[in-house]
């Protein structure tokens, strides 16, 4: 499902939101952002880490029933509005780093949609598969020399 113009526009209008909660001017705040995708409702929910919501959105596109995933349609859509958001984000008064999360019904962490470091943000967490494996196999072969 290839999201639609009015879907972003939603995305968009739930980030700002959420953006205007923590002003650049006001006291910084130690949190992260778990955002939640609820396939029953259609609702993009918004959290800080103690679970307290700070908005709901119901995006209408995600109310058509689909063959695939919600989630996974969801996410690429979402990290699509937060990197055109960037700005707005970076200025946010929550100390760094700090990071918006996808998370599941259940709570547990699905991706990471968008990191933010003092001089990294990360996007694409599609760059860091596999890099695990690549480095214990390095290290093994390391320590066999």
């Amino acid at each position: 499902m290839k999201a639609t113009q009015q879907t972003i526009q939603q995305i968009q209008r739930a980030i700002r939101k959420v953006v205007a909660k923590f002003p650049k001017d006001a006291d910084p705040v130690l949190t992260d952002i778990h955002m939640q995708v609820k396939p029953d409702s259609a609702e993009l929910r918004t959290y800080n880490d103690e679970m307290e919501e700070l908005d709901r959105a119901v995006i209408e596109q995600w109310l058509e029933p689909t063959e695939e995933d919600l989630y996974e349609v969801a996410a690429p859509v979402i990290k699509q509005c937060l990197g055109q958001l960037r700005k707005e984000i970076d200025a946010m008064s929550i100390l760094h780093p700090f990071s918006f999360v996808l998370m599941g019904e259940d709570g547990e962490t699905i991706c990471d949609l968008y990191i933010v470091d003092d001089d990294a943000m990360m996007l694409d967490t599609e760059l860091l598969k596999g890099l695990d494996e690549e480095l214990d196999a390095f290290l093994e072969q390391l320590m066999k020399e």
